[in-house]
């Protein structure tokens, strides 16, 4: 098995995090819903996309520095919040915040972290982002989003595509549960991972900390996350945006969007930005890829608010890719989980060098620059329609 610092792609990095992690937490981040048709497209849509190769250009000086929400960071890349990124291994999300920190990106916590609001705050120096799900419990949000506020939080970023659960079925094989309920499978799982185990042992943070003590009697995944399922909101509208940014008081990002008409409407009530997202294939199963959206969306909202991209980041050329269609910026999700999984803090680094790297040689080789000068010119080919193309006749 290779060192850490000697792997060299996100696909190898998910393949030592596999070998290290048991399956059941395993499978949570590397699985889709249903079919997992999505899931797939996200990945093999970019791989459709071709670029312009540009030779005898000076390439000295290359800038990857962006911005998002008009705060300086050092490539085109943010931390996509991710459930359960303390079960890949002990206190991940601790981890994978001082992995962001240190390497000057954003960082976004899940509500359905392991690690709480509060243990971020209290291990990290930067300010991070704070992901929110719209529940029935309104008291409940409420107290979230302040607790947010009080750990300083500079955004909110609000996830829509969650009012019912698509269903994973790796998840309902695999028995799930955080912390792990003692059942013979369960226990064979984690006897393969004696060193997952060693860790876990060593750390307090073993469930939703962000919702016990909300919830009362058990604290495992069985009373959690039926309290959770139980509260995702039907009901949940445009206008939520509205009352959730005045609760905040600070900028509110929209992350699940795929239809013009629905970026419109998330502008139109005060998103400060909107990402591009099918929830990693994990909703809604036969939606198009993120990248076959993007180009729409950008066209519709892109002069009025950043758009960002979530779902299919495998490396620096699909970072370059979305850049190229109108991406202000992307989030990863499954390559952080894959970091925790296969080396904590020091994996999640290695896979933001992996795409660093791959970002640079990748712009450098179309004959850019500076990320900032990225657009449809560096693209040769693709089947994705570019922006502003007409539509095709039903």
């Amino acid at each position: 098995m290779p060192a850490i610092d000697k792997i060299l792609t996100v696909d190898e990095m998910m393949r030592v995090a596999r070998r290290r992690v048991p399956k059941m937490f395993f499978e949570y981040a590397d699985s889709g819903s249903y079919t997992e048709s999505t899931y797939h497209d996200n990945e093999s849509d970019f791989q459709k996309i071709k670029l312009k190769q540009k030779v005898a250009v000076n390439l000295e000086g290359r800038n990857l520095k962006t911005t998002m929400l008009g705060k300086e960071i050092t490539m085109p890349v943010a931390i996509a919040p991710a459930a359960t990124g303390g079960m890949q291994t002990a206190d991940g999300e601790i981890k994978a915040a001082r992995a962001a920190q240190k390497f000057g990106i954003p960082f976004a916590l899940s509500t359905m972290s392991v690690c709480s609001i509060e243990d971020v705050a209290e291990n990290t120096t930067a300010p991070f982002w704070f992901q929110l799900y719209v529940m029935r419990d309104r008291d409940f949000i409420n107290r979230l989003i302040d607790r947010a506020k009080a750990a300083k939080c500079s955004a909110l970023v609000l996830t829509m595509d969650l009012q019912i659960l698509g269903q994973r079925h790796k998840d309902i094989k695999n028995g799930l549960s955080t912390p792990p309920k003692f059942t013979p499978y369960s226990i064979w799982q984690m006897m393969q991972h004696p060193l997952w185990c060693a860790r876990m042992l060593g750390t307090k943070r073993h469930t939703f900390r962000n919702i016990v003590g909300h919830v009362s009697g058990d604290h495992d995944l069985a009373s959690l996350s039926a309290w959770t399922a139980s509260q995702f909101d039907p009901t949940l509208n445009w206008g939520d945006v509205r009352w959730i940014k005045e609760r905040f008081g600070g900028p509110v990002i929209v992350k699940g969007v795929l239809d013009p008409d629905d970026a419109q409407a998330a502008v139109d009530n005060g998103a400060d930005a909107i990402v591009v997202s099918n929830h990693g294939g994990r909703q809604l199963d036969g939606a198009p890829s993120s990248i076959r959206v993007l180009p729409e969306i950008v066209d519709r909202v892109g002069n009025r608010t950043e758009v960002y991209l979530d779902s299919g980041i495998r490396s620096g050329q699909d970072v370059l890719k979305a850049l190229a269609y109108g991406a202000k910026s992307t989030f990863i999700g499954r390559p952080m989980l894959y970091g925790l999984g296969a080396g904590g803090e020091e994996g999640v680094t290695r896979v933001l060098e992996i795409i660093r790297k791959e970002l640079d040689t990748t712009m450098a080789l179309c004959g850019e620059r500076d990320i900032l000068n990225v657009g449809l010119h560096n693209i040769y080919s693709n089947d994705i329609p570019p922006r502003n193309a007409p539509k095709p006749r039903l």
